[in-house]
């Protein structure tokens, strides 16, 4: 079940997403790329309160090079994340992100050679489960990076929770995550409550939105985030625009019949880009020129690829930071491509397990108390966790295609 992934998937970075391929078809529903010179940007910072946060120095980030003088034997972590699957650009990122990780600390510390195994899990909480089996059973495993999905981190939390393994998520955002009483779970970014909190002041504030017509997908990052964002947006959010979607859905043409008919200022869409760049050029097929905006479950470049110029002003948020532009340059040397969004945290949570081996932890328990009580300052945000796994600062990037 162990997958080695060459690092070929045309995604670009966080600080300044772009695509731009041969294919001129913009209709969203044939799966083929559409041309474009759009990208997307970052626009601001907020924190909890929907408010302008400062850009953190990160002049002190963790270095998982160390000081060299690191002596280890047969340590590993491993990932796991969709590889491959319509989704797969996001598992990527967090792969990629954390094998730089690694080869620094590799190259820096002969005496300390840490492996890192891949697991592939499709996005499939089913197939994620096939996946936790050898990776808990397999001892040498002291850490791991993943999983990356909130479904399948729901399908598979409890028995690497038994397992005593920690296991440190990129990008999985359901709040309910940690609520189960994992005491192995640690979330690197902020949840979908404080993402869509700040998503409908944003919308309401900033943008004046009086109408919002909510959109969600059927997996639990999509259904999550939607409660929070609809709850939060109070009377802005448009019963009778509201609709569900399908996973793999490519026919939105009811949707767009029935947002059309409400005159709605924006469209928020909780779900994945596989799903977000067929719905949003339907959109603008059928006239809805209202503004799009979307999670991190689609902020990736493929959506920008696929979507084309229908994507064109669309609002995108992340519980992620990017990169500063020296981390960026390394990453797009060592990866042959940008970072995309949650290489940071890939890298930022590697990181921090390697600090762990490095310390001379040999063993899960180890590693779980040293993260337990890690507090440090990582390339994006500062690290250090409460009793249930979440961070003590969350922020959301606000970011726009054009």
């Amino acid at each position: 079940m162990i997958v080695g992934v060459a690092a070929t998937l045309a995604v670009a970075g966080c600080s300044s997403k772009s695509t731009d391929n041969g294919s001129s078809d913009t209709s969203g529903t044939s799966g083929s790329a559409s041309s474009t010179s759009l990208s997307i940007k970052p626009q601001t910072l907020l924190d909890s309160e929907g408010k302008e946060a400062p850009v953190a120095s990160v002049s002190d980030a963790a270095n998982p090079a160390g000081d060299g003088s690191a002596t280890c034997s047969g340590s590993t972590l491993a990932m796991a994340g969709a590889l491959t699957g319509a989704n797969a650009a996001l598992g990527q990122n967090i792969l990629l992100g954390a094998k730089l990780a690694l080869d620094e600390h590799n190259k820096a510390n002969a005496n300390c050679q840490v492996e890192l195994k891949q697991f592939d899990t499709e996005g499939d909480p089913q197939k994620a489960t096939q996946v936790a089996g050898p990776i808990t059973s397999d001892t040498s495993i002291i850490g791991l990076l993943g999983p990356a999905f909130s479904g399948e981190t729901n399908a598979t939390g409890a028995q690497f929770n038994q397992a005593g393994l920690p296991f440190l998520t990129a990008s999985a955002t359901n709040p309910s995550l940690t609520e189960k009483g994992w005491t192995t779970f640690f979330r690197g970014l902020g949840n979908d409550n404080s993402q869509g909190s700040v998503v409908a002041k944003y919308l309401t504030g900033t943008l004046n939105a009086k109408k919002v017509c909510v959109v969600q997908d059927d997996t639990d990052y999509g259904v999550g985030l939607a409660k929070v964002v609809t709850e939060s947006l109070g009377g802005a959010a448009d019963a009778a625009c509201s609709a569900s979607v399908k996973s793999g859905q490519k026919d939105f043409s009811a949707t767009v019949s029935q947002i059309k008919g409400e005159n709605a200022d924006a469209i928020w869409y909780s779900g994945y880009y596989a799903e977000a760049a067929p719905f949003v050029s339907q959109l603008r097929e059928g006239g809805v020129t209202s503004t799009f905006a979307s999670g991190d479950g689609t902020n990736d470049p493929e959506f920008v690829k696929q979507a084309g110029e229908a994507a064109k002003d669309a609002i995108l948020t992340c519980p992620c930071v990017p990169g500063p532009a020296e981390w960026v340059k390394k990453y797009t040397d060592m990866n042959k491509q940008a970072p995309g969004v949650y290489s940071v945290e890939g890298y930022d949570l590697t990181t921090i397990m390697l600090k762990g081996i490095d310390s001379g932890v040999k063993d899960r328990a180890g590693m779980l108390n040293f993260v337990k009580s890690y507090n440090g300052q990582g390339i994006g945000k500062k690290y250090q966790w409460n009793d249930k796994g979440e961070l003590s600062n969350a922020l959301i990037e606000i970011y726009k295609v054009g």
